[in-house]
């Protein structure tokens, strides 16, 4: 396989485990330039993306390359522009399916925009019906209504998209407004570097002088006490001016941990809209949008099977579709349910084998700004008690652990410290919607985290 056929590979698995935002502002412009001795070399455009995929994409990437080449026994970055092209052009094994083709990277350079993000392929269900709605309202009337408008979801639930799809009607409609789309993780390297380069005042400049600033996964921001600063005060100077402003999360605003509460407030002013998991209908309805897309045919019973087994996750019923397309045009014969069972077999699996008690742990604790190791102490801070609650609560919950298992888990405590801890949670649950919220939220991280 070569250099560019084996990159291909690691984006296309990526690409379907991690926000579209995300992919478009760490993966483009990276390649592999050379696997030799049991090393393959990756090259990205600059020391900041070095770092970040050291410290945050390594794992994944190399598991990634590990399976596909048990060869591959290390993973190393080098910054320098690579001359391979993200297409999948002359794959014999992998050919064009569409999706595949990584549209993310062709954005506009002034807006950050993705023309293929629209309301007119965008797949409105009970599931989404307020922020659709909420998202066409501002791009009719930018500014007027809904500002700040504030969108909230799951991975993979099409957030990034309604995102975009406001920008680019807003730019259909009204050429000449100025409108930036950024990701707040790119917004908080671009403080990094102004500050470094003793260029904030242009900083500022650029993003205050925006008709509708756009910032996807807000909640990146939380614990950068810096960035918070600039974003405020940015945020203050579009909104007296009558500017727009949209935010993306995956949680609402109170549930952000180590955001400042001016912040908080700002938020929770406007209109707060989340987008759910998408019922059997939608999610049969997305897979045919997205056949019509490829121009491609499947029956309705594979259909069918693909919308029951993969429930949380669009970008995973996308990846589902992208499998069976290449199996098709690789053997030019019809696409039965039995195949499709054997296709899919490690795609689709139960919630019990994807998530293991460590996984909950890893996630509860990451939610509220917390070391595992914290949750798994003996502390009897109300900071720590309460998320090792709702990590008992999870692991019995989602797993159907015993208490007594539960109790080993942390630290050897009394199975009847795991039996109080899951019926305070769920009986808190059942009046307490921030805890939902919160607890939902969790959820949506544990089922469709990029692990």
């Amino acid at each position: 396989m070569t250099n560019e056929e084996l990159w291909q590979t690691v984006l296309a698995q990526v690409q379907l485990n991690i926000s579209q935002a995300n992919f478009a502002t760490w993966f483009k412009e990276t390649g592999i330039t050379s696997q030799k001795e049991g090393e393959v070399v990756i090259s990205v455009p600059n020391t900041f993306a070095k770092e970040w995929f050291e410290q945050k994409y390594n794992k994944s990437i190399f598991k990634i390359l590990h399976d596909l080449n048990t060869e591959i026994k290390n993973v190393r970055y080098d910054v320098g522009k690579t001359e391979l092209k993200m297409t999948r052009k002359s794959f014999p094994s992998l050919p064009d399916i569409g999706q595949l083709e990584f549209q993310e990277f062709k954005t506009d350079k002034e807006t950050n925009l993705n023309p293929k993000y629209t309301f007119d392929n965008f797949i409105v269900g009970p599931f989404n019906e307020l922020p659709h709605a909420a998202a066409s309202a501002v791009a009719q009337k930018p500014g007027q209504i809904y500002n700040p408008l504030f969108i909230y979801g799951g991975v993979g639930l099409g957030k990034t998209h309604l995102l975009q799809a406001i920008g680019n009607e807003v730019l259909k409609t009204s050429p000449k407004k100025k409108i930036q789309y950024i990701p707040s993780e790119k917004f908080t390297a671009g403080v990094v570097v102004s500050i470094k380069n003793h260029e904030m005042e242009e900083f500022r400049a650029k993003h205050r002088a925006t008709d509708v600033l756009i910032i996807d996964d807000i909640q990146f921001l939380a614990g950068k006490e810096k960035t918070q600063e600039e974003f405020f005060h940015t945020f203050n100077a579009l909104y007296e001016k009558g500017k727009q402003v949209i935010l993306s999360s995956d949680r609402p605003p109170k549930s952000i941990p180590a955001l400042t509460e001016r912040l908080r407030s700002r938020f929770e002013g406007g209109m707060i809209a989340d987008i759910s998991y998408p019922d059997f209908e939608s999610r049969v309805a997305i897979l045919k949008a997205k056949c019509q897309e490829r121009k491609i045919e499947f029956s309705e019973d594979v259909l069918s099977y693909i919308a029951s087994n993969i429930q949380k996750n669009i970008r995973e019923l996308e990846g589902a579709l992208n499998r069976m397309t290449a199996y098709k045009k690789m053997n030019s014969q019809p696409i039965t349910l039995d195949s499709v069972k054997s296709l899919l077999k490690n795609l689709i699996s139960t919630p019990n084998k994807m998530v293991s008690p460590k996984k909950i742990i890893q996630m509860v604790a990451e939610f509220y700004d917390l070391k595992e190791r914290e949750i798994l102490s003996e502390s009897r801070k109300k900071e720590i008690v309460r998320p090792r609650q709702i990590a008992m609560f999870l692991l019995r919950n989602e797993l159907k652990n015993s208490f007594p298992f539960i109790g080993r888990k942390f630290g050897g405590k009394d199975h009847t410290t795991a039996i109080y801890a899951f019926e305070k949670i769920k009986k808190e649950t059942e009046d307490n919607e921030k805890l939902l919220d919160e607890i939902n939220s969790i959820k949506q991280h544990i089922y469709g985290e990029f692990s």
